[in-house]
């Protein structure tokens, strides 16, 4: 008997000084932007023993990979052992719609402080998610906070080149379609790539109360009367805040006639806002709108535009570039406009 148990605890021992086995059949699910649930498969000898898994991480596209090797681990993910799958968020500033590389490592903690490991699992891809809507809101709410006092304003504007307007003219039968929103903004904003829309501003300058005279987009200009876009039949949404290295903030709106297809894709992905009541863009009895001060607003409306709603003239200012948004790239320095989740 006492052979036997001695047997029993050397063929035990022998096990628990095996080498690790390499995790193998890594799966990645639950993706958000800036979260993600990983788990992978163990020999059952394994899972008794291991203390703890080490996470390698790049982004793709970015520096090669570096796996450590587990006297460097405080430059990666160090979790405790714990029940898979496990969530991964927080140790990480994960980036939205980024590709990321993952590959994982098993260890057990010896005696003498340091680590007996395994060799490293596959290597897997996988991209963060957009902002959802709770993102989204937090954007809105540090927007809301520098939105100033509301001025008012009488039409929606579109500036563009000449030969654009030609287009619209000659080709499209004078109607302005939707095109697909540009990177401008926030990286893990839902609508980049993904809405089409009509662009409009509707900023005045507050001497005058008119749109300004210059503008980067092009020299000439179509004014929309505001009750044509923005009454009853629409559904207004917040999409997106963001500067560009400036002192200038944006806000990005979006009009969405009610029942339209960018009012349903909007409706689950955007805060809608009342229309009558928010720090951005307002509309009130007998005709009268107003927009906030201290933001520059960029409103896209989600359905083609008749040249006919409005008045196409040239204007007298100059075509400023330096202040063009087209895909423009958002400071992640910024305190003001940037959130936890995500850059």
């Amino acid at each position: 008997m006492h052979t036997a148990l001695l047997t029993k605890f050397k063929s035990i021992q022998q096990v628990m000084e095996s080498p690790l086995s390499a995790p193998h059949g890594i799966q990645i699910n639950d993706i958000t932007c800036d979260s993600f649930r990983v788990s992978w498969e163990m020999p059952p000898y394994d899972i008794q023993r291991i203390t703890h898994y080490f996470i390698d991480l790049n982004k793709t596209g970015g520096q090669k990979e570096n796996k450590f090797k587990h006297r460097d681990v405080p430059t990666k993910l160090v979790a405790k052992a714990v029940a898979l799958p496990m969530t991964v968020r927080g140790h990480w500033f994960l980036s939205p719609r980024t590709e990321y590389t993952l590959a994982v490592q098993t260890a057990v903690k010896r005696s003498d402080g340091e680590y007996s490991v395994s060799g490293w699992s596959e290597t897997v891809s996988f991209c963060t998610g957009d902002y959802a809507i709770e993102q989204v809101k937090q954007l809105q709410e540090k927007a809301e906070g520098i939105a100033g006092r509301m001025l008012p304003f009488q039409v929606f504007y579109r500036n563009q080149t000449e030969e654009y307007f030609q287009h619209v003219r000659e080709k499209w039968g004078g109607v302005m379609f939707p095109s697909l929103k540009d990177q401008s903004g926030s990286h893990g904003s839902p609508i980049s790539g993904t809405l089409n829309g009509v662009f409009f501003s509707c900023n005045t300058e507050f001497n005058t109360g008119l749109p300004p005279h210059d503008s980067p987009y092009g020299r000439w200009r179509v004014t929309v009367p505001a009750e044509n876009l923005f009454n009853e039949g629409t559904h207004l949404y917040f999409a997106d805040f963001y500067c560009m290295y400036t002192a200038y903030h944006y806000v990005v709106l979006v009009l969405a006639p009610r029942g339209s297809q960018g009012d349903a894709y909007c409706s689950a992905r955007l805060p809608l806002l009342d229309p009558h009541s928010n720090p951005f863009l307002t509309r009130g009895e007998q005709g009268k709108y107003w927009h906030a001060q201290d933001l520059i607003l960029e409103v896209i409306y989600t359905e083609p535009v008749p040249l006919r709603l409005g008045q196409l003239a040239e204007i007298k200012g100059h075509q400023l570039m330096s202040l063009s948004t087209t895909n423009a790239k958002k400071d992640p320095s910024c305190k003001v406009c940037n959130i936890s989740g995500g850059h």
